[in-house]
């Protein structure tokens, strides 16, 4: 059932990458807890235009919990309170009336400030360009029960596919850790037949992109899991480690 809620917000504001950052804080009155808290965001942005002030800068696309681009932490937790579910579909119904919800960038070396709530995480990118793909010339698009999938075998690809490269898990990882993006961009490609001609090359090179973006080594201690919208298991890390040995080589362990 729909009602008003007032909530007071604790931003992060920061104009650019140079510029010093702080927290600023908004007060807003009679707020639907039908709206989400990016809906929130617009109401308050407005507000803020029209007394000639500078909008919040966050990031949004789909606003449908499928590309990810919305990240920020919300009281600590990145994408909020709720599991399963970016910012973007963080319904205002999840906070009780008069709540302070502190909001504030991902934190992460790899991950640049840019404008107030977005970062810069294109270090992301780079690890896929290193080997998260397909590069092998097949010719033209090949009759699709000519290479055969096992119904498991599709389920777990599907399930490491799932990840929408939104960088909570990095921001709740204690070491800032990109293990679980790349572990299930490799366990992705690594279940199904078309990813087995550069398995090796693939596991190698986008471990060792990983590490030259300043990311982490993994804790070990899940919040990457806890915090993931997609709810991409933390085992395919260990599938990851078990990889990297089958290919005799590991770039993490060598540095840790």
């Amino acid at each position: 059932m729909s009602r008003s809620i007032a909530l007071t917000l604790r931003l992060w504001r920061q104009a650019c990458p140079e510029a010093p950052g702080g927290f600023e804080t908004h007060r807003l009155e009679a707020v639907s807890t039908d709206l989400s808290l990016l809906e929130a965001l617009d109401q308050l942005n407005e507000r803020l235009i029209a007394v000639g002030q500078r909008p919040v800068g966050f990031e949004h696309d789909c606003r449908e919990g499928i590309c990810g681009a919305c990240g920020f932490l919300v009281n600590g937790q990145a994408h909020g309170p709720r599991a399963a579910t970016t910012v973007c579909q963080l319904y205002l119904r999840e906070f009780e009336d008069g709540a302070t919800l502190t909001l504030e960038p991902f934190r992460a070396r790899a991950f640049a400030p840019l404008q107030d709530l977005a970062v810069e995480r294109t270090a992301l990118d780079r690890i896929l360009e290193a080997g998260g793909y397909c590069s092998v010339n097949t010719g033209s698009a090949p009759e699709a029960n000519a290479l055969l999938v096992g119904r498991e075998q599709a389920a777990r690809a599907f399930d490491a596919a799932s990840c929408i490269g939104c960088g909570a898990c990095v921001a709740s990882c204690r070491n800032a850790s990109a293990s679980l993006f790349t572990a299930a961009k490799l366990a992705h490609l690594g279940q199904l037949p078309q990813g087995q001609p550069e398995r090796s090359r693939r596991a190698q090179a986008m471990v060792q992109r990983m590490a030259a973006e300043g990311f982490g080594d993994c804790s070990s201690h899940l919040e990457c899991e806890a915090a993931c919208p997609k709810q991409i298991s933390a085992d395919w890390i260990s599938w990851m480690q078990r990889e990297l040995r089958r290919q005799g080589d590991n770039p993490a362990a060598a540095r840790s």
